[in-house]
Formats: C-alpha cells, structure tokens, sequence
C-alpha cells in the first residue's frame, strides 16, 4: 500500500511538472547575433578597424537613443568566424536597455581577442549561430548579422545555411561585405534573406564603423521613419566624434 501511494505521489508530481510554465523568455524588440569574420583575408590592421567599428557604434549616442526607445531594450551575442569549424561566441547574449548597458557590451567586445585567421565559411557560421537563439531567454525579432570580407571558400553552402535558419525560425540575415559590387553581389544572392533583410557594401575597412553604425541602426529600426533616420545620422555623427577624439 505505501508503494502504490508513492507511486501515485511521483505520478501526481510529474504530471504537475508536465502542466508548470516554462521559464518565460524576457520580451525584447530585437535578438541580434553580430558574425564577425576574422579569417586569413583579415589582417590585423583591418581586424582592429572591424573591432573597432563594432565598439564604437554600441557607444555612439544614435544607438544608443535607439536601444533606449526600443521597447524591451535589444539582445546581442557577438561572434567570431572563418574556417568549417571555427567559430567563437565571445561575448555572450546580452541585454542591452540603456546607455549604460551599451557602453559596457562596447567594452567587452574590446576586451576580446582575435580568435581565428583561417579561412572563409559564412555557411558554417550561419549554422553555428541560429541554434543559439533557442534558449538565449529572450523573445523577439530575431537577425543574424554577418559581416565580411570574401566569398566562401570553405565549410556549408551558404546559400543553403540561410535558407535552413530562416526555415528554422530565424527573421531575418543581413549582410556587411566589405570588398567591391562583386562581393556585394554575392552576399545579397547567398547571405541576405528574411523580412526586412539588406546588405550594406564598403570598398575599405576604414569604412567599416559608419558603416556597421548604419547597419544596427537600421536593425533595430527595420522601417525607417524620419526621426529613426535623424537618429541614425547621429550615430554617424558619434562615430565619426569618437575617431576624431582618437586622432587628437
């Protein structure tokens, strides 16, 4: 008799554990994972630009006023990649709500160091990066960002990694090649695809920190308005600030 009650008490347990509510994800307006290419093509004069530009559009003052006004603040991971098997989550999910929370996720990205130098396989990245939204706890617009400087040359189709994440559930992929209309070309017909989804071209890496400033903008803000496209030019404005304080 007292096993048959304890049967029925573990029964009654599991069944009640069966019917709790998950741990609720934290409402945000955007889950963004940041893919940074760091392979071989990438020297280390060109990797601190790209760093560097990744640092100070979380510090600029548009961004910042973006995050701010966006309802649940943003959610960001930021990730380095090159070769099939290379690919480095370095700076976890992080909750970003005010100025304060970005100026310390800025400050962690810097606080990283280089982790690959090989070669090029967005594919793989793609692939490395949609799992990571399942259980990061939070909920909303999910986007890959991926960010580079060549075509694939290594690792999963590309064109078939985007088509599988946003299968899976994935918003949006956007794209920030830096190389000419070729690579632009390329990265719009294999990487761009989802709702709202773009790529931004450069020729150089010394335009990469407008030019990712721009692209976070526009991801946090995916129809732009006139005043989000006012707050946008501030972050342009913030970059640009910051590197003429650093010249000086």
């Amino acid at each position: 008799m007292k096993k048959f009650t304890k049967a029925l008490a573990v029964a009654a347990v599991a069944v009640s554990a069966a019917y709790m509510p998950a741990a609720s994800a934290a409402p945000v307006k955007l889950e963004l994972a940041l893919l940074v290419d760091v392979s071989g093509s990438v020297d280390a004069n060109e990797y601190a630009l790209q760093k560097g530009g990744y640092v100070q559009a979380f510090q600029s003052a548009g961004i910042q006023n973006l995050i701010a006004n966006a309802t649940g603040g943003i959610a960001v991971t930021y990730i380095e990649w090159s070769s099939s098997n290379e690919q480095a989550q370095l700076v976890g999910w992080t909750h970003l709500e005010d100025a304060a929370d970005a100026n310390a996720f800025a400050a962690a990205i810097n606080g990283t160091s280089r982790a690959f130098s090989g070669l090029t396989a967005p594919g793989s990245a793609i692939n490395f990066a949609a799992p990571l939204f399942a259980n990061n706890g939070f909920e909303g617009r999910s986007v890959i960002d991926v960010s580079g400087d060549g075509e694939e040359n290594d690792g999963a189709n590309t064109a078939t990694a985007r088509n599988t994440a946003l299968a899976n559930g994935i918003d949006a992929i956007n794209g920030l090649a830096i190389g000419g209309a070729g690579l632009v070309a390329w990265y719009d017909a294999n990487i761009k695809g989802g709702s709202n989804a773009f790529v931004i071209g450069v020729s150089q890496f010394d335009q990469f920190a407008g030019a990712v400033a721009t692209k976070i903008g526009r991801e946090i803000q995916p129809t732009p308005e006139p005043g989000s496209l006012a707050l946008a030019g501030l972050a342009l404005a913030g970059v640009a600030g910051l590197r003429r304080k650093q010249r000086s």
